[in-house]
Order: structure tokens, then C-alpha cells, then sequence
């Protein structure tokens, strides 16, 4: 991306014109990729590449609903740019030149990042109140797809939305690292929604990824992280000890 550009649209646009190019750059991400992600899943699992993991099929009607929650997620994740940008332009976090490492390493970060972001949320959404009210929104995708990576209330979107703003003011990252970041959130976000897996659900953890987060959808309790188990096992080993004690 041209450096010049994208220090245009951080200083010089409205910011009523950053929420419409926010807006239609998560719409392009989830309308335009979601369908392409689906076709590809297909066309391994016809190779013996990826295997199902639930038989029982989306309804159309699912995924229409999926679509009307996503397309209201995305409104507000359109929001989310907002705080984004005033940090930078009221020089409150430091902007590292665009470098392929900075790049590289920004992404990564604030994928790291996010893992502990989504469980703290994520757990957040199971108390009863939240769960009733909010994250059942998500939970009626029990078959999960492609299309249901947004398909969120509203205040869930809200929150879900904040993981640059939460770290920004204390670590620098380059401009197209959180730029490219969405990209790289939501490929994870199709992998762990798109119904298929690398092998049967057994061998390396990370071939358990799309397993797990399936799994959650159907018994609404378990496998908490995003694409990590980590955060997991550490919250049940810290639970055990600390009854362990009583």
C-alpha cells in the first residue's frame, strides 16, 4: 500500500469518511471472502484434504439470519476506526514506519493479542446474564459457517471490536499492520467457523482448532480461546488449584 495514501487517510479524511471506508472494507471481507472460503473448504474436502466435522447441514434460513446479524455487526464494527485514529492523529501511541517486519511482527502481535482479548470477552458472554441477553445471538449457529464469524449482537460486536484500541496506547505498531490485522482476524475467524478440519479430530493441536470451536457451538460451554487452546488449559489448571486449596 502507498505510504503517502494511507497517511491521507489517517490525517486528511473525515472521520465520517473513515466509518464508510471502515465499514465497506469489513463488508468486502466478510461477503467477498466468506463465499470464496466455502468453495475452497469444498473443493479440499473432494481431495481427502479437510473432512467434515458435523454432517448435519446449515439451514438457508440459518444462514440468511447469520448474514442479517453480520451485515449489523459490521455497522458497528465501522465504529471502531474512530478511537483508532484519534489516538494517532493526537500523536497518543507511536506509528512505526511501514517496514515488511513491522508488517509482519504487528500482525502477529495483535493476533497474540487478540487471543487473550477474545477469551476475556468470550467469558465474559457465558455469565448468565450475557449469555441470555447477548452471546446467545452467536450460539444460535449450532452448525457453525462460514457466514458466521459476525453474526453477533450488537454489544458483542462492540467489544469484540476493541482489540487495537486496547493495546494501541501502550505498544507502536506500523500503520498497515493494523490495517492488514482484520485479514489475518478473520481467515482464523472462517477456519474455526467453516465446518471442516484437517484430519478426523485427532493428532497435533492445531489440526484440532476447527474441532473445538465447533464443539462450543453445540455444547455452549468449553474451548473459550479463538485459534489457541492455551488460555484453556490455563484457566482449568488455575480452577483446579484453586479448589484443590478450599
Amino acid at each position: 500500500m502507498n505510504k503517502e495514501l494511507v497517511y491521507t487517510i489517517i490525517y486528511e479524511y473525515s472521520y465520517i469518511q473513515l466509518y464508510w471506508l471502515t465499514f465497506f472494507y469489513f463488508f468486502a471481507l466478510y461477503y467477498g471472502i466468506a463465499p470464496v472460503f466455502n468453495r475452497v473448504c469444498i473443493w479440499l474436502a473432494s481431495k481427502g484434504i479437510v473432512y467434515k466435522i458435523l454432517k448435519k447441514e446449515a439451514t438457508k434460513r440459518q444462514k440468511r439470519i447469520e448474514k442479517i446479524h453480520s451485515l449489523k455487526s459490521i455497522f458497528v464494527f465501522g465504529f471502531s476506526v474512530l478511537p483508532v485514529v484519534y489516538l494517532m492523529r493526537s500523536n497518543s501511541t507511536v506509528l512505526l514506519p511501514d517496514t515488511v517486519l513491522n508488517i509482519v511482527l504487528g500482525i502477529l502481535l495483535l493476533t497474540l493479542w487478540n487471543e487473550i482479548h477474545f477469551f476475556l470477552v468470550h467469558r465474559i458472554m457465558h455469565i448468565p446474564f450475557f449469555m441470555k441477553h447477548v452471546h446467545k445471538t452467536h450460539h444460535k449457529s449450532i452448525t457453525p459457517t462460514v457466514y458466521s464469524v459476525f453474526s453477533f449482537h450488537w454489544f458483542e460486536a462492540l467489544l469484540l471490536s476493541t482489540v487495537p484500541l486496547t493495546i494501541l496506547p501502550f505498544v507502536p505498531f506500523s500503520p498497515i499492520a493494523i490495517f492488514l490485522y482484520p485479514l489475518a482476524s478473520i481467515l482464523l475467524n472462517y477456519s474455526g467457523h467453516c465446518n471442516y478440519r484437517f484430519g478426523k479430530g485427532n493428532g497435533a493441536d492445531w489440526k484440532l482448532f476447527g474441532t473445538r470451536h465447533n464443539a462450543h457451538h453445540s455444547t455452549f460451554k468449553k474451548s473459550y480461546g479463538f485459534a489457541s487452546h492455551i488460555l484453556d488449559k490455563l484457566s482449568n489448571k488455575i480452577r483446579h488449584q484453586w479448589q484443590s486449596k478450599k
